[in-house]
C-alpha cells in the first residue's frame, strides 16, 4: 500500500514568465516557498493592510504626488512581495533584495507574473491540477 504524506514540502518549483520589452517572454524557473493557509493568509493580509496604507498616504500628498511617486511604491511592493515568495531563480544572478530590484525595476509586468505564478501553483493544487 503506497504512503502518502500529509505534510507539504518546504518549497516548490514554477516556471513563471516574465515578461521582455519587444521579444518573447523568458520562462524562468522560480522556487518559492511553501506556505500553510494560514500563514498565507496572514501574508496576504500584511499586503493589503501595505496597500492601503501607501493609499492614505498618496491621498495626504494631495497635488504633491506624482508619478515617480506612485512607481517607486509600486515597485518596493513588488519587491517586498518577490522576497517574501521567492527561495530560488533560474537567473545566473544571486537572489537578493537588490537583484530582485533590479528584476521588478527592469521589467515592469515581472513582480505581478511571479505573484500570479504563486497564486496559480495553490489554485491548481486547491483544483487537483
Amino acid at each position: 500500500m503506497a504512503k502518502f504524506k500529509i505534510q507539504q514540502n518546504p518549497t516548490f518549483k514554477v516556471s513563471v514568465e516574465i515578461p521582455r520589452v519587444g521579444a518573447e517572454p523568458d520562462k524562468v524557473p522560480f522556487e518559492f516557498q511553501y506556505r500553510d493557509r494560514k500563514s498565507l493568509a496572514a501574508l496576504f493580509l500584511s499586503w493589503q493592510e501595505a496597500y492601503k496604507a501607501d493609499e492614505e498616504r498618496f491621498k495626504e500628498m494631495g497635488a504633491e504626488l506624482t508619478i515617480v511617486v506612485l512607481t517607486e511604491a509600486n515597485i518596493e511592493r513588488q519587491v517586498s512581495q518577490v522576497e517574501a515568495l521567492v527561495v530560488g531563480w533560474g537567473y545566473d544572478t544571486k537572489l537578493s533584495r537588490e537583484s530582485i530590484r533590479a528584476l521588478v525595476e527592469t521589467s515592469a509586468g515581472a513582480g505581478d507574473a511571479i505573484v500570479k505564478a504563486y497564486q496559480g501553483a495553490f489554485e491548481a493544487a486547491r483544483l487537483g491540477n
